[in-house]
């Protein structure tokens, strides 16, 4: 075992504070990877609070990791000493079900195994993330990083950025199609540029006037401002597709109006019972559908970063400190961060020195 220095949630109510722990002994498909970059999601702020009831403690956070190979089990052969790499939202799963076999591993029949918080399908020990200098992964679920793609950037890609491109992908959005991208956060930001990059016209949703230029400097073609009644009468049956990428509950029923028969309302943000209710008429009268999408496959994640280094699609960042890694969750529950921190895990060698 490796000895690996972190920062971890000890408790639902108490700050991050620096961990030391044990890393598993790589095995003979493991890849051994020195982390440089580690973006932070929501999501690890819902978990280091216990907010899904899941959370066991110490926790180390983080599931957007770039990094370096420093050493390779004998079975490996996609990787070797000094290569790129990254790590998303999963180190394993079970590799045999018809989810795994289609690519699809985040929804192995099983249950994949989370990148943090999750059980090691071996041994039974807690996965930890990317707050550390360090991670062991197997050989699948380690992701090539394309010649010319900005590390940093590229962390939340892992993450925010198959997120939103999967249910795209997914239901074929293309040329032609009007796309609606409700919520101009870290995932919608990205929900932009990908649907422009797929050929579609965009238009984001927001309720703040503030992020009508934002948006479009972002590549969206239009805002609508979903509070003015009068903005959102005026796209009625306009859209193919809505990525509705907002976090905590709220009305489906607008968006549903604005769809044309069979359009199709995708969630990618919220995990929460939805409320208010969904009005039956709004489906019915017009086929419309209402989806739900996780992630994205290994495979899958590998195509985007491929797409995003070639058109140079990079993730807004903003490069954090570790040592302030509290003061960031703060900020990301404000919504104070544009789009996605990033932290670079140099600052975490020199917090230990």
């Amino acid at each position: 075992m490796s000895q690996a220095l972190s920062y971890a949630a000890f408790a639902n109510d108490k700050p991050l504070a620096p961990f030391t722990f044990d890393r598993r002994q790589p095995r003979p498909d493991d890849v051994a990877i020195e982390i440089l970059y580690c973006g932070v999601c929501h999501s690890d702020l819902h978990f280091a609070r216990n907010d899904w009831g899941m959370s066991q403690y110490p926790l180390v956070p983080g599931h957007e990791i770039v990094g370096r190979v420093t050493s390779v089990g004998d079975k490996v052969s996609r990787f070797k000493a000094g290569d790129l790499v990254g790590v998303g939202c999963m180190v394993d799963s079970c590799r045999t079900c018809a989810a795994c076999k289609d690519g699809v591993e985040q929804y192995c029949l099983e249950g994949f195994t989370m990148t943090y918080g999750g059980e090691d399908r071996q041994d039974g020990t807690m996965t930890q993330g990317g707050y550390s200098d360090s991670i062991v992964v197997s050989e699948h679920f380690v992701l090539q990083m394309p010649d010319g793609i900005d590390l940093a950037s590229a962390a939340p890609i892992l993450c925010a950025g198959v997120t939103t491109y999967s249910p795209l992908k997914h239901h074929g959005v293309g040329k032609g199609h009007k796309v609606g991208v409700i919520g101009m956060g870290g995932l919608g930001h990205m929900g932009v540029k990908l649907a422009k990059a797929l050929g579609a016209e965009v238009t984001v949703f927001t309720r703040s006037d503030a992020k009508v230029e934002e948006a479009k400097r972002n590549g969206a073609d239009h805002v609508v401002v979903s509070s003015d009644q009068a903005q959102m009468d005026a796209v009625a049956e306009t859209f193919d597709f809505m990525l509705d990428t907002v976090p905590v509950q709220h009305d489906l029923n607008p968006y549903l109006t604005s769809l044309k028969y069979d359009g199709t309302h995708i969630i990618v943000g919220l995990l929460e019972p939805i409320e208010p209710a969904i009005e039956a008429f709004n489906l019915v009268f017009k086929r419309r559908v209402v989806a739900g999408s996780l992630i994205g496959g290994i495979a899958e994640t590998e195509e985007l970063l491929k797409l995003c280094a070639d058109q140079g699609i990079t993730c807004d960042i903003e490069m954090l400190d570790i040592n302030n890694i509290n003061e960031g969750f703060e900020r990301m529950e404000k919504g104070d961060v544009r789009y996605r921190f990033v932290i670079d895990m140099a600052t975490l060698k020199n917090s230990a020195a």
